[in-house]
């Protein structure tokens, strides 16, 4: 990797660094180049695949509301002329 290769991931990551701070990373660069490629020598055949015990650890939901059980409580809250076809409306973020 050289110089001219952080500069276009400057370029695509849109930040600004100064030459120090590209010297810099050039060196972080190297050294995790050097362990990804340190990792992808690594024999993967005689790995076990099997998860072990599987199991859901997400409760149940013992008492599901109804959808829209609570939409007019919801909407007669809102201020006036926030509200559009059962829906409140918000400003564009955008």
């Amino acid at each position: 990797m050289e110089i001219k290769d952080i500069e276009n991931l400057v370029n695509l990551c849109r930040i600004e660094l100064s030459e120090d701070e590209k010297k810099e990373l050039l060196g972080e660069m190297d050294s995790v180049l050097g362990f990804v490629d340190q990792i992808q020598k690594v024999k993967i055949e005689d790995l076990k695949t099997e998860a072990g015990e599987l199991r859901n650890i997400m409760r149940e939901d013992e008492n599901p509301y109804a959808g829209g059980e609570f939409t007019d409580d919801i909407l007669a809250e809102v201020p006036d002329n926030n509200t559009q076809d059962g829906y409140v409306k918000v400003k564009k973020i955008l």
